[in-house]
């Protein structure tokens, strides 16, 4: 017996990667990676031993996704975070489905820590990262560990171009002027 809301959060999965592939220029028109080997594909992570390492690997970020009625966007927050220390990434973020919707209009949520430090590794004001990429915040409380950023997925792909951009010249780091090995 097929689990639907399983099949749901599979076919999720699989849009968010196929969308960030093609729209990132890592496949070509039938689909396939133009390098299978390169560290910038977005792949499906396969779930292996107890530690959960993200649904989704797309260098730097874990996605977390999730195609729920109900949202709970900290704790999938949290969840992104601990799963990205899991599979060694520097940052992990939510990537939720909103009904009725295309791929592209999929919300994407991160922590103001992450986005901070994304925001700082860019080299961005705060205006200039919310006017480039149209976040919106939503603050909930006094507590800050509710509070978090959101932008559409298409948003998120230039965020995502533009970190690899910036950081990758030539093999040097251009935030740390260091050699890269990989994120």
């Amino acid at each position: 017996m097929v689990n639907r809301n399983k099949a749901k959060g599979t076919l999720w999965e699989s849009s968010v990667r196929d969308y960030l592939n093609k729209v990132l220029g890592l496949v070509d028109e039938t689909g396939a990676f133009r390098d299978p080997f390169s560290a910038h594909n977005v792949r499906r992570a396969a779930q292996e031993g107890a530690k959960d390492v993200g649904d989704i690997h797309c260098p730097p970020f874990i996605l977390e996704c999730k195609h729920v009625r109900n949202p709970a966007v900290p704790t999938w927050l949290r969840q992104a975070e601990v799963e990205a220390k899991h599979a060694r990434f520097p940052y992990g973020v939510a990537v939720v489905k909103v009904p009725w919707a295309n791929t592209a209009s999929g919300r994407v949520h991160f922590t103001v820590r992450t986005w901070t430090r994304v925001r700082l590794a860019l080299g961005h004001t705060t205006r200039d990262m919310r006017e480039l990429y149209a976040f919106t915040p939503t603050i909930r409380g006094l507590r800050t560990d509710r509070w978090y950023l959101t932008c559409s997925l298409r948003d998120f792909a230039q965020v995502l171009t533009d970190m690899r951009t910036s950081r990758v010249e030539g093999g040097i780091d251009a935030v740390h002027g260091r050699a890269l090995t990989l994120w």
